[in-house]
């Protein structure tokens, strides 16, 4: 076989080998897949799309109405020429007629503007589903890379614990400690283990929720992510800073927030309801035109055969038991409503970006303080291994030691991937 077959070969089964291997997806990834296949954000688009058309619908109100009628069949006539005798004769009619508003005083106008601004409102609402999207995508992401970082952690303490075994055998063989901590060192291994365990069924439960929110739909995992060399050392100014204070994202949470948008639209649309309420206070005047063919076989001296009529109509109601008043106050009555919503909402986003806010800098200080427990909590682990070792601690002080070292750098991973699921809220609670 000569050079070339075989770099052919070998290309063919790395080509087979990239199929077959799963699927790596970054957190940029993730989100346009989520903002493709998530079920929830096409009901948001469709429910969108949906409120274009009825608004395309009552603004057709505009336009003219046209209609076409065709018939044919028979017909008797009695009492033509003075005659009683019944003629029976076959006729074809068509006819064509037309209808057109000139002015109804808003009553098109309301109701198409009403529409419009649903439409804009559902827009809002719709992008607003969005943001929420790329926020939960960001924590199922997140949280998937936390259960990683903390397999990591636990499978180090299966490792120290097997090591700790390990010496308690050797020195209780060498008669220098007694069995029970032998039996202690068991129990801590099999404690460890037990730990690892739930930390691999939370990172299948992790990658689930992904799978949720990302809108993957397949039965077994065909993907993973990206995973990350944490240097625990350094995480703390590793930290990407929040670019602006909190009074700077409140104010941008009001200019960008599609929630409020929402509302500014919902308001509109209440208005556009009064216009079109009111206006039936007011006649409807509208053009008509009317155009009908007839041919018949035998009654042509008696059946017109070609009539056409134009005409300039108002229709109006003149009383209507009071419905067009109550309809009228009912329609203000939710115009108020919807700007005490306006209102309500920007006290909330506001109470929302500020928690968000608060939460941020809480959880910054929670990974510096994190980081300084794991640099503590080595040092003591160190340190007590060397007075067990020497013979001046017990197992149990060695134990709390490596324990407390365990889960020092188990709650400064927390913290860390919690700082950017905060951050992640705070940007969906001001609208980016």
């Amino acid at each position: 076989m000569n050079e070339k077959k075989i770099l052919k070969y070998f290309a063919i089964a790395a080509f087979v080998l990239d199929l077959n291997a799963a699927q790596k997806y970054g957190i940029d990834e993730l989100i346009l897949l989520s903002l493709e296949n998530a079920p929830d954000l096409q009901i948001s688009k469709a429910n969108y799309d949906a409120s274009r058309s009825r608004y395309d619908s009552a603004f057709s109100s505009y336009l003219p109405d046209v209609n076409l009628h065709v018939s044919g069949g028979k017909m008797g006539m009695n009492n033509i020429f003075q005659s009683n005798n019944m003629v029976d004769d076959t006729f074809i009619l068509g006819n064509l007629s037309l209808k057109q508003i000139i002015y109804d005083f808003g009553k098109t106008g309301g109701n198409a503007e009403n529409f419009e601004y649903q439409a804009e409102s559902s827009l809002m609402q719709n992008i607003q589903d969005i943001s929420n999207k790329k926020r939960d995508t960001k924590e199922a992401y997140y949280n998937v890379l936390k259960a990683l970082a903390l397999i990591n952690v636990q499978e180090e303490n299966v490792k120290l614990n097997e090591a700790q075994l390990y010496r308690s055998q050797k020195y209780f063989q060498a008669g220098i400690r007694t069995k029970i901590d032998v039996s202690d060192a068991k129990v801590s291994l099999i404690q460890a283990k037990l730990d690892l365990k739930k930390a691999e069924y939370n990172l299948k439960s992790s990658y689930a929720n992904l799978d949720k929110v990302v809108g993957f739909t397949h039965l077994k995992q065909e993907y993973t992510i990206y995973s990350q060399d944490l240097k625990l050392s350094s995480l703390y100014n590793s930290l990407v800073e929040y670019s602006m204070q909190l009074e700077e994202s409140i104010l941008y949470a009001y200019e960008n927030r599609s929630e409020l948008k929402k509302y500014l639209a919902d308001i509109k649309a209440s208005q556009a309801e009064i216009d079109k309420t009111s206006s039936e206070y007011y006649p409807s005047i509208y053009f008509n035109a009317d155009y009908t063919k007839q041919e018949f076989d035998k009654l042509k001296s008696v059946q017109p055969q070609n009539q056409w009529q134009a005409s300039l109509n108002a229709d109006w109601n003149i009383y209507k038991g009071g419905s067009t008043m109550a309809n009228t106050e009912e329609k203000k009555i939710q115009t108020n409503i919807s700007n005490y919503a306006h209102t309500y909402s920007k006290l909330s986003i506001k109470k929302e970006t500020t928690d968000a806010y608060i939460n941020l800098s809480k959880s910054k200080d929670s990974v510096e303080l994190a980081q300084s427990l794991v640099e503590v909590s080595d040092e003591k682990f160190d340190q007590a291994s060397k007075r067990y070792e020497y013979g001046l601690s017990d197992y149990i002080e060695l134990q709390q030691a490596r324990q407390g070292y365990i889960n020092a750098k188990a709650t400064l991973i927390v913290e860390y991937y919690d700082y950017y699921i905060a951050m992640a809220n705070l940007d969906n609670a001001i609208g980016k």
